[in-house]
C-alpha cells in the first residue's frame, strides 16, 4: 500500500528512525535498549523478516568489534598503552609542539584500538602534563578527543563505522576492503587537522580545571551529620568547637527534617543535625573524627573507618547519566553503591550549598568517599558516573612484549591479505588468552555489550532504509538538487552525514547513510568504493558538539568545558576536514565508471 511517495513499510521505518533519535536526544534511556526496541518494531510490523531483523546481530563487522575488545584488554592489562603514554609526551617548549606530541601518538593508537579506551587512558595524564607545561587542560583535551576521532578513520578497525560500512559493502559486492583502505586519506586529514588546531588555538577555551576546586581551602563543601549518641548534643556550636574549625568554615546547618538553621555560635546541637563545611577535605575529616561526627549518610561508614578502609575518588557526570536533574540526597545512590558524596564542583568552582542537595548537571565533578577496593565498572556506576583515577595497576613484563607482537601480527596478516580480518581478530584474541596477557574474566569484562547492541541495531537500521526504498528516494532527491556531478553529490552527502553525526552515534550515521551513498554512486554510474571511503571519514568527523562522540563526553567534564566551546572551533573543523576529505579521496581513489 502506497501513502504518498512511500509504501506503508517505508513510513513505519521513517517514523521509527525519527522516534528513535528523538528518544536518544531527549531522554536518558540506554541507547542499546532504544536500538533493540526499533529492531523489534521493524520486525513485528513486518517491515523486516526474521533473518533481516537479526542480521545485524550476526554481522561480521559486529563480531569483529566484540572480539577486538578482548585484544584491547590484553594490551591494557599488560601495560602496553601505559608504556606508550609514559615515553611519548616529553616536555615540549611550545604549545604547537605540545599539540603535535599529543595528537600524533593518540591518533596512531586510535587507528588500532578503541577511541574511548585511548582517551580514557590519556585524560588523567594530559591533565598532569598540562599543569607541568603551564597550559590550561582545556587547551589540550579537545585536541586529544579530536585526535582520537581522526586517527580512528585511518584503519578499518580504528572506529566502528568503518567496520559497519566495509561490512555492508562486502555484503553488497562480495569484495572485502583492505584493513588499510582508509590509511592514506585518514593520515592526510589528520595532518590537516593538527595544523588547523595549531592555527586556530585562540578558539580553544581557557577554562579552569574542575579538579582545582578540590585543591585549595574553601573551594569545596563537605556535609557531616551529628549521630544520636554524639557527646556534643545539647551544647552550642561554639561550646562544641564546631563553629570555628581548622581547615574550613561552617556554611550551612539544618535539622533532620531539612529545615535550615541560623549559623551562630549560640545555635544548640541536636541529634541528626547536618553541618555543611567549606574547606580542605583532609582537615575536615580530622575535625569530624575528633568531634565524633559521621558522614551525612551514616549507613556507609562511621569516621573511625575512614583511615583504614576508605579513599577519595573523583568522578564526572556524563551526558545521558541517570543522575542528571537529580540530587544525591534524594536517591538511594550512595546506599546502593556503598559510597558517600563529599563535594561537588561545576566548571572548576565550588557549589556553595550542601553537596547532597545539589541538582546535578552533565559535566559536574564529584568528590566521593569510597571503599578502597570499589568496583567502578558495575552497571549502576557506569550508567551514572565516569571515574578516571583508576587504581588498576598493569603488569609490566614479558606479557607487554607478547601482546605487542600479537597486535602487530593481527594487523599485518589482515593488511597483506593472508587471512580475513575476522580470522585475524579471533586468532589475536585467543593468543591474548593463551599467553595470559589477560584472564578470561578480564576479557569478558572488557566486552561492552551495550556498544555491540548499538552496532547491531545500526546495521539493521541500514537494511530497513535500503529495503523500503528510502535510500533510493533520498539518493534521487540529492541527484535532483546536485545534478550529476559525482564530486558535488559526494560532497553533499558527506556534508549532511557530518551534520547528522553531531547528534547521533557515528555508527548509526554510517549505517543510515551507507545505502544512500551506495545508491547515489550507482545511479551516477560509478563504483561506490571511493564514495564510501569519503563517507567513513565524514561520519567520524564530529567536532562541533560534545554529544557528537563518546570521547568528547569523556573530556567535557575534566576540561571544564561549556557546550558552546566545542562549536567555536568545531564548526570550522567540520568544514576543513570535509574539504580535505573530498580532495584526498578523489586523488587516492579516482572515480571509476561501472562496467
Amino acid at each position: 500500500m502506497m501513502i504518498g511517495e512511500f509504501s506503508l513499510d517505508a513510513w513505519i521505518t521513517i517514523v521509527t528512525v525519527f522516534s528513535m533519535f528523538t528518544v536518544m536526544l531527549f531522554t536518558k534511556l540506554r541507547a542499546d535498549l532504544v536500538f533493540l526496541g526499533a529492531t523489534a518494531i521493524l520486525f513485528v510490523t513486518g517491515v523486516l523478516d526474521a533473518k533481516e531483523a537479526f542480521s545485524g546481530y550476526s554481522s561480521t563487522s559486529v563480531v569483529v568489534i566484540g572480539v577486538l575488545f578482548v585484544v584491547v584488554a590484553g594490551l591494557t592489562h599488560t601495560g602496553v598503552l601505559q608504556c606508550i603514554v609514559r615515553y611519548l609526551l616529553g616536555t615540549p617548549n611550545s604549545y604547537s609542539k605540545a599539540v603535535m606530541r599529543l595528537m600524533l601518538p593518540v591518533a596512531a593508537l586510535s587507528s588500532f584500538l578503541s577511541n574511548t579506551t585511548v582517551v580514557s587512558l590519556f585524560v588523567g595524564i594530559v591533565k598532569m602534563w598540562a599543569k607541568k607545561l603551564n597550559i590550561a587542560p582545556s587547551k589540550l583535551l579537545i585536541p586529544l578527543s579530536y585526535a582520537s576521532g581522526m586517527g580512528g578513520v585511518c584503519t578499518l578497525i580504528g572506529t566502528p563505522p568503518n567496520l559497519i560500512i566495509s561490512g555492508l559493502y562486502e555484503e553488497n559486492t562480495g569484495v572485502a576492503m583492505n584493513i588499510l583502505a582508509t590509511t592514506i586519506p585518514g593520515l592526510f586529514c589528520l595532518g590537516v587537522g593538527v595544523l588547523s588546531i595549531i592555527a586556530m588555538r585562540r578558539l580553544l577555551p581557557d577554562r579552569k580545571a574542575p579538579e582545582s576546586a578540590f585543591e585549595s581551602t574553601g573551594d569545596y563543601t563537605v556535609e557531616l551529620q551529628v549521630p544520636s549518641d554524639n557527646p556534643h548534643i545539647g551544647q552550642t556550636l561554639g561550646e562544641a568547637g564546631l563553629y570555628h574549625v581548622n581547615g574550613g568554615s561552617l556554611i550551612g546547618m539544618y535539622h533532620f527534617d531539612g529545615v535550615p538553621l541560623p549559623i551562630t555560635e549560640d545555635e544548640p546541637i541536636m541529634g541528626g543535625d547536618h553541618l555543611v563545611y567549606a574547606g580542605q577535605i583532609d582537615e575536615l575529616i580530622e575535625v569530624a573524627y575528633n568531634h565524633k561526627l559521621v558522614s551525612s549518610d551514616h549507613h556507609v561508614f562511621s569516621m573511625n573507618e575512614v583511615d583504614n578502609s576508605c579513599q577519595l575518588r573523583t568522578a564526572y557526570v556524563d551526558f545521558g547519566s541517570r543522575l542528571i536533574g537529580t540530587t544525591i540526597g534524594g536517591s538511594s545512590f550512595e546506599k546502593d553503591n556503598n559510597l558517600v558524596l563529599a563535594a561537588v564542583s561545576r566548571r572548576g568552582e565550588r557549589i556553595n550549598e550542601a553537596p547532597r542537595k545539589v541538582v546535578l548537571q552533565a559535566g559536574d565533578t564529584l568528590l566521593l568517599v569510597c571503599p578502597k577496593h570499589i568496583n567502578v565498572n558495575t552497571s549502576s556506576l557506569k550508567n551514572a558516573l565516569h571515574f578516571f583515577d583508576s587504581d588498576e595497576v598493569p603488569n609490566f613484563g614479558y606479557g607487554t612484549i607478547i601482546s605487542t607482537i600479537i597486535m602487530i601480527a593481527m594487523v599485518a596478516l589482515s593488511a597483506l591479505g593472508v587471512l580475513p580480518l575476522l580470522h585475524c581478530a579471533f586468532l589475536a584474541a585467543a593468543a591474548m588468552l593463551i599467553f595470559r596477557c589477560c584472564s578470561t574474566e578480564q576479557a569478558m569484562h572488557a566486552i561492552n555489550w551495550e556498544i555491540l547492541m548499538v552496532f547491531a541495531g545500526s546495521a539493521v537500521l541500514g537494511v530497513a532504509i535500503q529495503k523500503t526504498g528510502i535510500a533510493e528516494w533520498l539518493a534521487n532527491g540529492i541527484l535532483d538538487v546536485c545534478g550529476t556531478n559525482p564530486i558535488v553529490v559526494m560532497t553533499a552527502i558527506c556534508l549532511v552525514a557530518t551534520f547528522i553525526t553531531e547528534f547521533i552515534s557515528n555508527t548509526a550515521a554510517g549505517a543510515m547513510f551507507f545505502p544512500i551513498m551506495y545508491e547515489a554512486a550507482e545511479k551516477l554510474g560509478y563504483e561506490p568504493y571511493p564514495f564510501l571511503i569519503a563517507l567513513m571519514i565524514s561520519v567520524s568527523s564530529s567536532f562541533a558538539t560534545p554529544i557528537g562522540s563518546p570521547t568528547h563526553m569523556l573530556v567535557y567534564a575534566p576540561g571544564g568545558y561549556r557546550f558552546s566551546d566545542f562549536m567555536r572551533i568545531g564548526l570550522l573543523m567540520n568544514l576543513i576536514i570535509l574539504a580535505a576529505n573530498i580532495f584526498i579521496v578523489n586523488i587516492v581513489y579516482p572515480l571509476t565508471p561501472l562496467p
